[in-house]
């Protein structure tokens, strides 16, 4: 009996660890298909199913399951299987509790050299050492090693540029990195304060304005600031040495003198420093420069290695001084000096900032056959044939008054044709030749002189309507050239001033009266253009009421000689004009910095000079006291405290 009852418990034991093949002894575990579908069966209470949802118990995991041995590599990089041997299964063994973690086995590298192998047919045919395996790597600082690789830039320094990546590199990470983008923000250039947007005309009412007409243009700004700062630029003082041709040359921003007459801070303007045939084969320098007497700047034409023979040349330089005209560059003075370390000739001259010549200013060059189709792709080297008129009628308008005054220009080229603003031509380089060739001069009738001006004139003409320089070398060819683009009338004017050297009779006046119906169309633009800057110019004048207010403001607060007078002591509408101040200038945030708001100022300013109704707070350094005033009434203690004051002078403000 106690045999069988100890068989019976290992069968009992037996059937409780080994795997039993799912039967209808087992029924009773399984979940009635009607539960599942319906949630509930009518034979509940028949059969073996099981239909508690509760009582669907949830599988164990059997420790003594058949551990999982990995496959490892062989050194030929063929995997090898281990078969796991079979045991009985058995009770729970005492050593399952200190069993080792799962700890899959290295991979053994394969060996560069290693022999292949015969296959085992145990074998699988893909091998897992053929795959390269993956190696995490840490993403270094941009002081990197390896020159290749791209450093990751910090995406929180806004206001630093940020490396640009090169994504043609061949990266150490074969794709694996990401380029980020550089550095999402940058500080902008505060261009927007001085150059907004374009002028843009909606659908407005006739009462109706935009910004842009409460402003000066913006073109017109634009142009004035950069020839203000054109003007003042300057180079840094240096001590002047002689130096030799070579040495000059090659270091003229370092090597100028301190002054030249009553003329100093010298800037070069033109470091081309080749002889120039038009102005008798000397080298010639231009520079800008400021008067010691009156603060003006000037331009310096300096020729180079020039001895003066004859006083009476300096007399025919300083005759030019009286040409005035606004087609002509005013000649200032005429002298000799030595400040170079030889002896030079100056011609002072007006400035003119930013100022370019013809030639460089229409990119002359080329041939007359090919130079004007191949410009004609660039609009803006190109020249409209109104522009080409207005050039005509100031440069004879320039010539009348130079032929007028018994003198003859002599140079007149488009390198010595300077372009001072849109459409506006002058005349440059005059009286160096007067000076230089005076002796040969001297032989040349004037009226032969003038002539050759008007030769001259057309050639100019010409080039800049044809885009070439060599228009008096082939006149003919250059001629064809200007006819596909302009009309019969200024190709007659062109041929007109050219036979001028043939006929005797032809002067500067035949031509202005040649030229009337063009030199009226100029005319009127000239004075459309004067009412325009009148406009502008109305709308500036009171720019300085706000620079009044402040003078008012600081005549009023603070008089140390008034502290002790009764009738003046900052009390009433002084002391609201005290705390304004501080409210306009003396403003600060939370933590006590200095605010410095230019809106903030101009605002204030001009509500206080409207004298508007709108109210503010004002509050006193020690925040004891609090006001509330309105601008209106501001403006009244301003202007009645000012007026006492003058009271106080004895007379009217100056």
């Amino acid at each position: 009996m106690a045999a069988v009852s100890k068989s019976n418990a290992e069968d009992t034991k037996q059937a409780a660890l080994s795997p039993r093949i799912k039967g209808r002894e087992t029924a009773k575990d399984t979940l009635c298909r009607n539960v599942t579908i319906y949630g509930k069966c009518r034979y509940e209470d028949k059969g073996t199913l099981n239909h508690s949802l509760r009582g669907q118990s949830k599988k164990v995991l059997n420790v003594d399951s058949p551990s999982f041995t990995p496959s490892f590599l062989s050194p030929n990089g063929a995997a090898t299987v281990v078969a796991a041997v079979k045991k009985p299964a058995a009770g729970i063994s005492p050593k399952a509790a200190s069993a080792a973690p799962f700890m899959p086995k290295a991979i053994i590298s394969r060996s560069s050299n290693a022999t292949p192998l015969r296959q085992d047919a145990r074998t699988p045919d893909w091998a897992v050492g053929e795959v390269q395996e993956f190696v995490p790597r840490r993403v270094q600082d941009p002081s990197m090693t390896n020159e290749n690789e791209i450093p990751v830039s910090h995406a929180f320094d806004t206001f630093q540029p940020g490396h640009a990546t090169n994504p043609y590199l061949d990266h150490s990470l074969n794709g694996a990195a990401f380029f980020p983008s550089a550095s999402g923000f940058q500080q902008p250039v505060q261009y927007h304060q001085y150059a907004p947007i374009g002028h843009y005309n909606p659908n407005l009412t006739q009462y109706q304005r935009t910004v842009h007409d409460l402003f000066i243009p913006n073109d017109l700004r634009e142009d004035i600031q950069k020839k203000s700062a054109a003007a003042l630029q300057t180079l840094p003082s240096t001590q002047y040495r002689p130096v030799s041709q070579s040495e000059l040359t090659t270091s003229i921003d370092s090597q100028l003198p301190g002054h030249i007459e009553s003329y100093h801070s010298l800037v070069p303007l033109d470091t081309n420093h080749k002889n120039s045939n038009l102005l008798g084969g000397y080298t010639t320098w231009v520079y800008k420069a400021q008067s010691s007497a009156n603060g003006h700047f000037f331009v310096l034409r300096r020729v180079e290695g020039f001895r003066l023979t004859n006083e009476h040349a300096i007399r025919a330089g300083q005759a030019w001084k009286n040409i005035v005209n606004a087609n002509v560059v005013r000649i200032v003075d005429v002298f000799t000096n030595r400040g170079f370390g030889d002896s030079s000739l100056f011609v002072v001259t007006e400035y003119h900032p930013l100022a370019k010549s013809l030639l460089e200013h229409h990119h002359l060059g080329g041939h007359a056959f090919n130079a004007r189709p191949s410009r004609s792709s660039h609009g803006k080297d190109q020249i409209t044939e109104p522009a080409l008129w207005a050039y005509v009628v100031q440069i004879a308008s320039a010539l009348k008054a130079i032929h007028s005054s018994g003198l003859a220009a002599r140079v007149l080229d488009p390198s010595k044709i300077l372009v001072t603003g849109k459409n506006r031509v002058r005349l440059n380089g005059c009286a160096v030749l007067d000076v230089v060739q005076f002796e040969a001069n001297s032989h040349t009738p004037l009226a032969q002189a003038q002539r050759q001006d008007l030769v001259n004139f057309a050639l100019v003409i010409l080039a800049v309507g044809s885009g070439t320089l060599d228009a008096g070398q082939n006149f003919a060819r250059s001629m064809d050239a200007f006819k596909r683009f302009f009309k019969p009338e200024l190709q007659n004017a062109v041929v007109w001033l050219y036979s001028a050297m043939q006929n005797p009779e032809k002067t500067i006046d035949g031509f202005v009266t040649l030229i009337s119906n063009q030199m009226i169309t100029a005319f009127n633009a000239a004075l459309h253009t004067d009412d325009e800057l009148s406009s502008q110019l109305a709308r500036e004048v009171e720019n300085a009421r706000l620079f009044r207010l402040m003078a008012k403001l600081n005549f009023i607060n603070e008089r140390p000689e008034y502290m002790n007078d009764q009738a003046w002591s900052e009390n009433g509408e002084r002391y609201f004009l005290k705390l304004f101040r501080d409210y306009v200038f003396h403003q600060v945030d939370n933590q006590g910095r200095p605010v410095i708001d230019l809106g903030h100022t101009i605002l204030t300013l001009n509500k206080l000079d409207a004298g508007t109704e709108e109210k503010i707070m004002l509050v006193s350094r020690d925040e004891q006291s609090v006001f509330v005033v309105t601008f209106r009434e501001l403006k009244k203690g301003v202007e009645s405290a000012f007026q006492e004051l003058v009271s106080k002078r004895g007379g009217l403000m100056r």
